[in-house]
């Protein structure tokens, strides 16, 4: 999926069919549909100025849209296509200027009025599978690798910048927008890995609450949270600096989450999920639609402050963690909070029973990170 930079209420997706379609999320309403790609639509993305739309699939080609739909679907042809020597994984568009990075076996810059890369990226043989611009230093960007890396580049350099290495492979990453060193990576170990790219011999922040692995991450327009989807069919919200989620969504129809957005208004999350479904969830899920009369909002402000002048107490806490969730992923949950019992266990009869500093102590901050090179 993709967000329009301008438009609150416009929505691109990419499906498996190979075709691109343009959603009102007012209406709920598919406004344009293009037949992009032969096969699997693998990245999407639009220019900051809302120019073109750029889009890329198994068939090995960049394809560049106009925004404007032509008068029938029959007329629909890209402006420009480029053919590439082989798939490529995943598309992001520079936040200023004209240049977009797309990755497969290897990370290549583009300018939109060229044909060949300005510039390619390699630091290992196997192949990447997402890349990201960073909003505030727009000159940076990460990528995630097949073989557990979190790779960083700069633009103004000819090699990669750093390169860390997880247990685990990472499937995507999303660059914190009001923090401009920051960046949250979703991995294959059900967590997620908040970091400083300034040092990455630890994570700043390890993030639980997940039974399977995150596919999908993306921070709200205030940098003060982030939404994750799973493969285990949940959708959890997190405080950039929590270890805890704050809120979980389901449904009993809802699959695998392939993708997720947090709308640029701070309202809404967008998910895309494997039973073909886009489904919007509210942010703040107690917070009511419409427009609330003088009574309501005082009301409503009165109980939040409450809230939170008691939310220490015992049984407020309670409520205020109390979610449901189904019945799969409780006793998941259950078994992974048993496995790291039991864990944790060995360690301390081990410490113990052992001399003095021959068995390290290790944070879990640090124990998910295999290695890093610069």
């Amino acid at each position: 999926m993709c967000k329009h930079p301008k438009s609150l209420s416009t929505l691109l997706s990419g499906s498996c069919d190979g075709q691109v379609k343009v959603w009102n999320l007012a209406t709920r309403k598919c406004t344009r549909t293009i037949h992009a790609h032969r096969g699997f639509v693998r990245g999407i993305t639009m220019d900051r100025n809302c120019e073109y739309i750029l889009t890329v699939g198994n068939d090995q080609t960049i394809k560049q849209w106009g925004v404007e739909p032509p008068v029938s679907e029959d007329l629909e042809e890209p402006v420009n296509t480029i053919i590439g020597k082989t798939v490529f994984t995943s598309i992001d568009h520079h936040w200023k200027d004209p240049v977009y990075a797309t990755c497969g076996q290897q990370v290549d810059l583009w300018d939109i009025s060229r044909a060949d890369p300005l510039q390619s990226f390699t630091w290992g043989t196997d192949s990447i599978q997402s890349v990201k611009f960073n909003p505030v230093e727009t000159s940076i960007l990460a990528s995630c690798t097949q073989d557990r890396h979190i790779v960083l580049y700069d633009m103004r350099e000819v090699a990669p910048l750093r390169k860390v290495t997880l247990t685990m492979r990472t499937n995507t990453v999303a660059w914190n927008p009001m923090e401009a060193f920051m960046f949250t990576a979703a991995n294959e170990d059900y967590q997620l890995y908040t970091f400083d790219m300034r040092r990455l011999d630890h994570a700043v922040c390890v993030h639980k609450d997940h039974v399977s692995a995150v596919i999908d991450v993306d921070f709200s327009p205030t940098g003060k949270e982030f939404v994750s989807g799973s493969f285990d069919q949940t959708i959890r919200i997190f405080p950039t600096m929590g270890n805890r989620s704050r809120e979980v969504y389901h449904t009993k129809r809802m699959r695998h989450v392939s993708c997720i957005k947090w709308s640029s208004d701070n309202r809404y999350i967008l998910s895309g999920s494997d039973e073909m479904n886009i489904r919007i969830w509210k942010a703040n899920a107690s917070e009511k639609l419409g427009k609330l009369d003088r009574r309501e909002a005082a009301a409503l402000e009165y109980n939040n402050k409450l809230m939170q002048k008691y939310k220490h107490h015992p049984q407020v806490r309670r409520i205020a963690r109390h979610r449901h969730v189904p019945r799969s992923v409780y006793h998941e949950t259950k078994v992974i909070r048993e496995q790291l019992d039991s864990r944790k266990r060995k360690e301390l009869n081990r410490r113990k029973n052992s001399k003095p500093g021959t068995v390290p102590r290790v944070f879990a901050n640090t124990k998910p990170i295999v290695g890093q090179v610069e």
